[in-house]
């Protein structure tokens, strides 16, 4: 069975920073889209920033110049590195792994989440 988990999460006052990590089991990570969402309370989930299989990277508006999504096929891990937190950054942080298969289908994974609160 597909896991991924993700790890780092936790309380830290605004400015501070945190490094999320998910490691994926089952497949083959480096064929995968990387992907990490994150959802606050009362709202939709929202794309934070994806990692494409030759390490391309794209950031949401709100994640340029703050956080830093890599990975690390050999490990099958993907991270996710956020400076200068903000409240408004709290929210319960998600990994996706997503590929388009040649014959149409799509394979779609998600971790549990892991929750990021920023408060002073």
């Amino acid at each position: 069975q597909v896991r991924l988990v993700e790890s780092g999460g936790g309380l830290v006052h605004p400015g501070a920073s945190l490094n999320l990590s998910c490691t994926a089991s089952v497949i083959v990570f480096r064929l995968y889209d990387a992907n990490w969402y994150r959802q606050a309370p009362g709202k939709e989930r929202e794309l934070v920033a994806s990692i494409g299989t030759k390490g391309g990277v794209k950031y949401a508006d709100f994640a340029k110049g703050r956080f830093t999504m890599s990975r690390d096929n050999k490990k099958n891990a993907a991270y996710l590195q956020m400076n200068g937190l903000e409240p408004d950054d709290a929210a319960v942080y998600y990994c996706n792994a997503h590929r388009d298969w040649y014959a149409g289908d799509v394979s779609d994974f998600w971790g549990q989440g892991t929750q990021v609160t920023v408060s002073s």
